[in-house]
């Protein structure tokens, strides 16, 4: 495939997918098809059923879509509070967590009609291993270059359990973001076998 059509073919699936995100935030996953996509992208149903196949592709491709853009905002916080991963951590998580509060999809994804087969907020829990490979592979490879004193199996397993931790309070928040944040970053902490700060 040639770059002009690799380019055409990345703008229309953005096309497709902004719309995908109008329609969801506006009326919720339940109601979304993908003759609503079509209409609002102004292209034909087949070209959204010829580019995605079905309407839980599109889920997964629009959880996918704002994953990046969240690890974005993460690796602002990250390379924030470089020297110090304890605080790196909680900035990271926060933001997380406050921005997920305020995002539409987000939104969406926790309030969509919850048990059905495609529910949208499956993409999130039980068929999250997208979600949480490519968190876990960018936050690893991250952490391996800033803090290269902690062991590779520490660092793994902290960063797997922030991870997961971490989505788990975005789905099923319990306390306040900034709570939560220093929590996890305190477990960061412990498992990878950083000094605790006193």
């Amino acid at each position: 495939m040639t770059r002009y059509r690799e380019s055409v073919r990345s703008l229309l699936r953005d096309r497709l997918l902004d719309a995908a995100y109008e329609r969801v935030t506006a009326d919720g996953w339940s109601k979304l098809r993908m003759a609503h996509i079509a209409t609002t992208a102004g292209v034909s149903r087949q070209t959204v059923y010829t580019e995605f196949g079905t309407r839980d592709a599109i889920g997964q491709a629009l959880v996918m879509r704002e994953v990046d853009r969240f690890l974005l905002g993460v690796q602002e916080q990250l390379d924030a509070h470089r020297p110090d991963p304890r605080a790196a951590v909680e900035a990271a998580v926060r933001f997380t967590l406050d921005t997920a509060a305020d995002n539409p999809l987000v939104k969406s994804v926790l309030t969509s009609s919850r048990g059905a087969e495609d529910d949208l907020l499956a993409h999130l829990t039980t068929r999250s291993e997208p979600l949480l490979e490519t968190a876990t592979t960018m936050l690893d490879a991250y952490a391996a270059e800033a803090w290269p004193h902690i062991d590779a199996d520490s660092r793994a397993l902290a960063v797997e359990t922030v991870v997961r931790l971490t989505v788990s309070h975005l789905v099923q928040p319990t306390l306040p973001p900034s709570t939560t944040a220093a929590r996890l970053a305190r477990v960061l902490s412990r498992v990878a076998l950083l000094p605790d700060p006193s």
